[in-house]
């Protein structure tokens, strides 16, 4: 997804149709009210009506959004910067991921929009729940899917901020960089969004002891 021009004003314009390029747009808000109650209903369910532990519920619950970091990161990795050389397959990963690394600054596609957001979640869902019966630990997918499910509303509110202002505690900034030097300096590297723990797992990480820090360029990218 290389691009002459990063464009820090505006946003790509994805479908003729407006009433279909309307539906590409979202705000956070929205995706934290539609996922909040069935975050709350799954964990409710989990405990109140297939009586599980409190504690176990909140260790499986955790680890939901342990692996969502790791999903995270192999979906940004290898799916969101797929090298694709058939012309209808760029089109799709530029209206998945292109446009926002060509409109970095665009607010309302910082989160995946409620209609292929429900659906993805639902496609997600039946196959943990599949791998849950083979595995005979259906139980325990609600609460899983519940950590998952608060992973990405994190992740997609670190990306936010990560757009729009500084980051506000100093143990924060190595994460902003990274995201930063992933859109201006190198898209094969700084897949990390919500941590940087997977970069430096995988030998993805910045260097940033050695990368001198463009801060005009960090203004560029955030919200005005």
């Amino acid at each position: 997804m290389k691009f002459d021009k990063i464009h820090n004003k505006g946003q790509a314009r994805l479908f003729k149709n407006q009433y279909i390029e309307y539906l590409t747009k979202t705000h956070p808000l929205v995706i934290w009210a539609i996922y909040l109650p069935v975050i709350a209903l799954m964990l409710y369910y989990s405990n109140q009506v297939l009586n599980i532990e409190l504690t176990h519920v909140l260790f499986i619950f955790f680890s939901g959004m342990f692996f969502w970091t790791f999903f995270e990161y192999m979906l940004h990795r290898f799916a969101f910067h797929f090298i694709a050389e058939n012309k209808r397959a760029m089109k799709i990963l530029y209206i998945i991921h292109g446009n926002h690394h060509e409109y970095p600054r665009d607010r309302e596609r910082l989160f995946m929009p409620p209609v292929p957001s429900l659906i993805l979640s639902s496609v997600i869902f039946s196959i943990m729940f599949f791998m849950a019966k083979w595995f005979i630990v259906t139980e325990n997918i609600f609460a899983f899917f519940a950590g998952f499910m608060l992973g990405y509303l994190i992740y997609g509110t670190m990306h936010f901020a990560i757009h729009a202002w500084n980051p506000p505690y100093k143990w924060m900034k190595p994460l902003w960089r990274n995201h930063h030097l992933h859109h201006y300096k190198n898209e094969q590297r700084g897949f990390g969004v919500s941590t940087t723990l997977w970069d430096r797992v995988f030998g993805t990480m910045f260097d940033l002891a050695k990368e001198k820090e463009d801060k005009e360029k960090v203004k560029d990218l955030m919200f005005k």
